[in-house]
């Protein structure tokens, strides 16, 4: 089910500029019993994607009421918000717009093996690069075009890809947050300044690491980083954590503490 500015709706204008140049925001949300999942968390990272895009949304309050409303009897499901800018006239210029829009899709939970979460995934590497574009670093903005091309470069030998920025920093997959064990414990995860999306569960997984009297150091990493680490996991929303088994030939272990990541992230049901 698709609400349009509060109205139940399967189109859009097309003066849309979500729809003419990606201008806007989203996020994706696990819904369970009823309740979307790190609510706060996700509008937080929504309000300051629309800050670094000045996109002036003043009643994100009003917003949170319909995301409960919508929520409120569904068992499992998966949320999406997304906030345009709003219609306006031809041209980049944002002046013309009126106000934004606010759409709300409810559709099905992702049902993914069980596998992936209790053996691991294999991961593949991505030829596709990130740019560099720090004032849309870290938020889900509607541009998604290099993801798009990097997923489309596997199939279903690999159930996520790594990707790299032009530096040769190793940044993300295309859907998730990549963490490395390496062989002295410590944990990290790339620095996400420059670009890539600095997801909810990364967040979640990080506090809860700090919960357990351990850090997440977060700094650049490398491929040379990756392989040689002893254990690695992705993130998301959805997925929740996924080990990895397999990367470029070398075989992972799932350590006990990925066990303990995915009980604290199943106790968000």
């Amino acid at each position: 089910m698709i609400w349009v500015n509060g109205d139940i709706a399967t189109h859009l204008p097309v003066t849309d500029r979500g729809l003419l140049y990606g201008d806007g925001v989203w996020e994706t949300i696990g819904v369970q019993q009823g309740k979307p999942q790190l609510l706060d968390w996700h509008l937080q990272r929504l309000s300051a994607g629309l800050q670094a895009l000045n996109i002036r949304f003043p009643n994100l309050e009003a917003f949170r009421a319909e995301i409960l409303a919508a929520c409120v009897a569904q068992e499992r499901a998966t949320l999406k918000l997304i906030v345009t800018r709003g219609s306006g006239q031809r041209g980049y210029s944002p002046a013309t717009t009126t106000e934004p829009t606010r759409i709300l899709q409810l559709s099905h939970w992702a049902n993914y093996p069980d596998s992936y979460t209790e053996q691991g995934i294999r991961l593949t590497l991505c030829e596709t690069r990130l740019a560099h574009q720090p004032r849309l670093a870290g938020f889900k903005h509607l541009n998604r075009l290099e993801q798009v091309l990097a997923r489309a470069e596997f199939g279903g030998d690999y159930q996520e890809g790594l990707v790299c920025d032009y530096d040769g920093n190793v940044i993300e997959g295309t859907m998730s947050n990549l963490f490395v064990i390496r062989t002295d414990g410590a944990i990290c995860t790339p620095d996400l300044t420059q670009c890539g999306i600095a997801g909810v569960m990364r967040r979640y997984i990080i506090q809860t690491l700090e919960k357990f009297g351990g850090q997440c150091h977060i700094h650049p990493l490398t491929l040379k980083d990756v392989e040689q680490a002893h254990a690695l996991f992705m993130t998301n929303s959805l997925i929740g954590l996924w080990p990895v088994r397999e990367f470029s030939g070398k075989q992972y272990t799932i350590p006990p503490l990925l066990r303990d990541l995915q009980a604290a992230i199943h106790t968000l049901a």
